[in-house]
């Protein structure tokens, strides 16, 4: 069994995947999507969002990272997948999952899963575009307005030459409303020949468990679930191998928070962003930490690093 890391815009950037994989649990993780219209990106495009290129595509605990691309014209995309794969890309990644309007609306993501043709179309010219050697994988939902054709989009993605799904367990419509609908991708790992992965949902063991059971998939995607509990990867792998659960304390999140913070000040974001940053992965933690959700209350009004500063460090006491 395998556990991922997912790719989520705005909020697993190279500072959160290192942080998150150096706790332990995952196996690999996903850039950040880099998305393609009409052009051959210059290398800084890929860079910018997957910098871990430059250090053998790995996170600095040594987690391989795929880089996801996001397109809908097929031989842009396979020209755009056969240059990231000359600057290090292990594994290209296909979002046909994302539901942002901005994005759908400018045909990527979810939008495409209207059109199994073109996602076939898509991974086929990717497939013959990378070297044998690299595989190209996919993640999608069940649907744009329904999950009627989620079979029918999974056979498009396998036979056109993914070598693994991930299904995020809701159609773009449900957005992130719980519940996802984990029992629907059995039948989807029933329709394809290829390694199915479950996403959506799993805050904890217990909705491991659950998901595992009723989906019948064995490979689980953690996305919002690992910002809130940065140890769930390493919960539910101990779980998988009948060892002992001992869920970290706020002393030991701390310091992650801490350097996070010390991170995106030293220039990973501008000082008029990084406060926000901060607060963004708070809300989050505060779902799992009281102590998170103290420091959110006591920085939510504070925007300057001088003002926040003191009191993350306080927060260790």
């Amino acid at each position: 069994m395998q556990l991922a890391l997912a790719p989520m815009e705005g909020l697993i950037d190279e500072t959160m995947r290192s942080l998150l994989t150096g706790v332990g649990g995952i196996d690999w993780c996903v850039s950040e999507f880099v998305r393609i219209n009409q052009t051959l990106l210059p290398a800084h495009c890929f860079l910018k969002l997957a910098p871990e290129l430059q250090r053998g595509a790995r996170t600095p605990s040594g987690t391989p990272m795929r880089v996801q691309l996001l397109g809908s014209d097929p031989a842009c995309v396979a020209d755009n997948a056969a240059f990231a794969a000359t600057l290090g890309a292990p594994v290209i990644d296909l979002n046909f999952g994302c539901p942002a309007k901005t994005v759908n609306k400018s045909r990527g993501g979810a939008v495409l899963l209207k059109e199994p043709e073109l996602l076939h179309a898509i991974v086929c010219a990717v497939r013959r575009a990378l070297p044998a050697g690299v595989p190209v994988t996919a993640k999608m939902r069940l649907g744009f307005e329904h999950a009627d054709d989620a079979e029918t989009c999974a056979r498009a993605l396998a036979d056109g030459g993914a070598a693994s799904i991930v299904v995020h367990a809701r159609t773009k419509l449900d957005g992130y409303k719980p519940p996802a609908y984990w029992e629907r991708i059995g039948s989807i790992r029933d329709a394809v020949k290829v390694p199915v992965f479950a996403n959506g949902e799993v805050w904890s063991v217990a909705d491991w468990r659950r998901c595992r059971a009723l989906s019948g998939v064995d490979d689980v995607m953690l996305g919002r679930g690992m910002i809130a509990t940065p140890d769930l990867g390493l919960q539910i792998a101990a779980a998988r191998d009948g060892r002992d659960i001992v869920p970290m304390t706020w002393a030991e999140i701390q310091p992650m928070v801490q350097r996070y913070w010390d991170i995106v000040c030293a220039g990973v974001a501008t000082p008029r962003h990084a406060p926000g940053l901060l607060k963004q992965w708070l809300v989050w933690l505060a779902r799992s930490y009281p102590e998170a959700a103290a420091l959110f209350t006591a920085v939510r009004t504070l925007n300057t690093a001088e003002a926040i500063s003191p009191l993350v460090i306080a927060s260790a006491q």
